[in-house]
C-alpha cells in the first residue's frame, strides 16, 4: 500500500493548514492514499490544531476513510480514502476554529458524493485568519456558484473568539461534472454595500462607528457612489459571545464581487476596524483584477476539478493561492498557468489564472 501513497511535504510554500486542507479533499475525491508530513511547519505552534483535526474526521466521516496519526499537535497523518457518500454530518471544532475553513475542505468532497448532503460545522463564524461567513454568503458563494452547483448556507448561530459556540448548515447536492468559469472582465463599480455588527455586551454604536468610518475611507477615492453599509446588532438568541466586525462588498457591472473585511478586538478602535475593511476593498478594487484577494485561493481546487479551461483575472498571486495551485498539481491530471495581464493601464497590477481542469467524473451518479 505504501508505495502507491501520495506524499506531501506540509512544511513547504505557506506551510500552513490550507496544504492539509486542498490535499485532504484532493486525496478523498480522488481516491489517493495520502500521507502529510511536517504539518503547519510554518507556523509557531506547528501540528493539528482543534480546527483542522475536525477538518480531517469530516472528510475521513465523508468518505468511511481510514485517519491515522489524528491527535492535536500531531506533525504526521496518513489518510486511506472510501467511497464519498452523502447524508448528514458535523464537524465540531470546539473552539473559535473557522467554520468557513471547515467547509473549504469538506465542500468539493461532498459535490462528488452518491446523495445529497447536511453538513453541521460549528465553531467560530467570524474569526481571525480566515474569511468571515459574512464574506461566504455574500463574495464566494454567488461566485463558485458559478461552476455549476448550488448550496444552502444557514447561520444557525454566530460565534466569535475566543469560545466559539457557532454554527452554519450547510446543505449541497452531487453534481456529475463541474463546468469551467471565466472571471476575466472586471467592469465598473456599480454599488458597494455591507454591513457593520456587534453582538454580545457591545452596544451598536461600535457597528454605527465602524460603518462611518468606513464610509468616509471609501469615499475619499469614490465619490459619486451610493454606499451603503448597515450597522446590525446580531439578536442574543442567534449569536453566542461578544464579537464585532465588518465586510464591505464592491458589486460590478460584470457581476464581480470584491471584498474587504476586518473584526473589533478588545483595544482596537472601531474606526480603525471600518478603515481597515475599506482600505482592504480599495486595495482590491485598484489592482483591477475580477476577484479578490481572499477568494483567489478558494477557487483553485474547483478550477482543477472542472472540465475545460477556466481563467480567473486577480491581483498579484497570493502565496496562498501558489500554494493550492502547487498542491492541485500535484494531485490532479490540471495544469495551471499564471501570466501578468496585458493591461492598457499601466498602474493596474492585474494576472490571469489559467487552468485546464480536470474533468472529474461523478461515478455515484
Amino acid at each position: 500500500m505504501d508505495g502507491d501513497r501520495v506524499e506531501i511535504d506540509g512544511g513547504i510554500m505557506e506551510g500552513g493548514g490550507q496544504i492539509l486542507r486542498v490535499s485532504t479533499a484532493l486525496s478523498c475525491l480522488l481516491g489517493l492514499p495520502l500521507r502529510v508530513r511536517r504539518i503547519r511547519a510554518g507556523r509557531s505552534q506547528p501540528g493539528l490544531r482543534p480546527q483542522h483535526l475536525s477538518g480531517l474526521e469530516i472528510v475521513r466521516d465523508l468518505c468511511e476513510g481510514k485517519l491515522e496519526g489524528g491527535e492535536i499537535g500531531s506533525t504526521e497523518i496518513t489518510f486511506s480514502p472510501g467511497k464519498i457518500k452523502g447524508g448528514t454530518h458535523i464537524a465540531d471544532t470546539k473552539t473559535a476554529g473557522s467554520v468557513c475553513l471547515l467547509m473549504q475542505v469538506a465542500m468539493p468532497c461532498v459535490l462528488f458524493a452518491a446523495s445529497p448532503s447536511e453538513l453541521h460545522f460549528k465553531g467560530g463564524t467570524n474569526a481571525e485568519m480566515a474569511p468571515q461567513i459574512d464574506y461566504t454568503l455574500m463574495v464566494f458563494k454567488p461566485i463558485v456558484e458559478k461552476f455549476n452547483f448550488t448550496f444552502n448556507c444557514d447561520i444557525k448561530k454566530r460565534g466569535y473568539y475566543p469560545q466559539g459556540g457557532g454554527e452554519v448548515v450547510v446543505q449541497m447536492s452531487p453534481v456529475k461534472e463541474l463546468s469551467a468559469i471565466n472571471l476575466t472582465e472586471r467592469g465598473t463599480v456599480t454599488k458597494i454595500y455591507g454591513r457593520a455588527f456587534v453582538a454580545g455586551a457591545l452596544p451598536i454604536k461600535l457597528a454605527k462607528d465602524m460603518s462611518a468610518a468606513a464610509v468616509r475611507c471609501i469615499r475619499k477615492e469614490i465619490r459619486d457612489l451610493y454606499i451603503n453599509i448597515q450597522p446590525v446588532r446580531e439578536p442574543d438568541d442567534q449569536a453566542f459571545g461578544t464579537g464585532s466586525g465588518i465586510i464591505i462588498v464592491a458589486e460590478t457591472s460584470t457581476g464581480c464581487l470584491l471584498a474587504g473585511s476586518s473584526l473589533g478586538k478588545r483595544g482596537k478602535n472601531s474606526d480603525k476596524v471600518g478603515i481597515e475593511a475599506a482600505e482592504i476593498l480599495l486595495k482590491n478594487l485598484k489592482h483591477g483584477g475580477a476577484v479578490d484577494d481572499s477568494l483567489q485561493d478558494q477557487l483553485i481546487i474547483f478550477m482543477a476539478l472542472a472540465k475545460g479551461v477556466s481563467r480567473v483575472k486577480s491581483g498579484p498571486i497570493t502565496l496562498h493561492t501558489q500554494t493550492a495551485i502547487h498542491f492541485a498539481e500535484q494531485l490532479t491530471k490540471a495544469k495551471f498557468t499564471v501570466t501578468k495581464s496585458e493591461e492598457e493601464d499601466p498602474s493596474k497590477d492585474a494576472y490571469i489564472i489559467e487552468c485546464q481542469g480536470m474533468g472529474m467524473i461523478n461515478s455515484n451518479l
